[in-house]
């Protein structure tokens, strides 16, 4: 039985496993596993405001995120920091280091919310919750623009994110123990979403348009940039889940699903295409150096469902 995040949260106390009982449990993810194939492939990058939104739309971890990173000067700049050390726990081989350095960022991640109560990163309610929008986001863009997941294979791949959480050290007395449980907690959580100042920034190139540089009239972007922009709230917005989408006040209807049902069916279509590309190209590079490691070629695993 996992914790309420409403009860667990506000305890906003870290909780860590034992050192020594991580360090015994031989923890490793491999070149046999799902999330091996598909968590480092580069086609990932069209969740990045699905997984970086859904974390967000939770007050406390939002909250954290504004009172201890730079993401309103250097957006960008934090999703490169943020992404490596996570992708390394999968496909280093010293995933237990690198698990336990994520934790450890998060320390003195720590204040309070609006309504006064505390919040802590390492509470196991908050960084679990921010580890479940990573394992959304492998399952769900997999089986949206790479190819279709069978029921065993999500299962699989949500049975390979325990292992993953593990490595980082925090107590999983909020993890769901099935995949069904998961998807009930995902939706829980969901229905938790509130416009934070952080999401409702993060997003706002959605509502609003790319900038444009400097140098450019604004007329001139506005004209040049239109297509990007409507190709962008189609690909984008469309991976949302209705709850983002409501909270971030961003336009959404049939004819918006139906482009972007389009766009998925051909990605799944091209991923034989795909699959010829260089290792280099079709992962990013953290998990290209693991496959290169290991000495398989991931092109060739796991094109099919089990």
């Amino acid at each position: 039985m996992t914790t309420d995040f409403s009860t667990g949260v506000r305890e906003a106390e870290p909780s860590f496993l034992d050192e020594v009982d991580v360090d015994s449990l031989d923890l490793r993810l491999g070149a046999d596993s799902l999330l091996w194939k598909f968590a480092g492939d580069s086609r990932m990058i069209l969740g990045f405001q699905r997984l970086a939104g859904t974390e967000n739309c939770i007050e406390q971890l939002a909250q954290g995120v504004e009172d201890h990173s730079i993401i309103f000067s250097d957006f960008l700049g934090r999703a490169r920091r943020t992404g490596p050390p996570v992708m390394r726990t999968i496909y280093s081989d010293d995933p237990h280091t690198w698990g336990r350095r994520v934790r450890d960022f998060h320390r003195d991640i720590k204040g309070t919310v609006s309504d006064g109560s505390r919040y802590h990163a390492l509470n196991p309610e908050l960084f679990y919750w921010a580890h479940a929008t990573f394992v959304d986001q492998a399952i769900y863009i997999t089986d949206t623009f790479i190819r279709r997941l069978s029921r065993a294979e999500k299962e699989q791949m949500f049975a390979e994110s325990k292992v993953w959480y593990q490595l980082y050290g925090v107590s999983a007395r909020s993890q769901p123990q099935t995949y069904d449980e998961f998807l009930a907690y995902w939706q829980s959580m969901c229905e938790r979403f509130v416009p934070t100042r952080t999401i409702v920034y993060a997003t706002g190139y959605l509502r609003k348009g790319l900038p444009g540089p400097r140098w450019m009239p604004g007329p001139l972007w506005r004209l040049v940039s239109a297509p990007l922009n409507a190709a962008l709230r189609t690909v984008i917005v469309g991976t949302l889940p209705p709850e983002m989408r409501e909270v971030c006040e961003l336009e959404w209807d049939e004819k918006k699903q139906r482009r972007f049902d389009r766009f998925a069916a051909v990605m799944r279509a091209a991923n034989p295409l795909f699959n010829r590309l260089p290792l280099r190209v079709l992962y990013v590079p953290w998990a290209h150096e693991g496959w290169v490691r290991t000495g398989a070629d991931p092109r060739r695993l796991h094109n099919q469902p089990a």
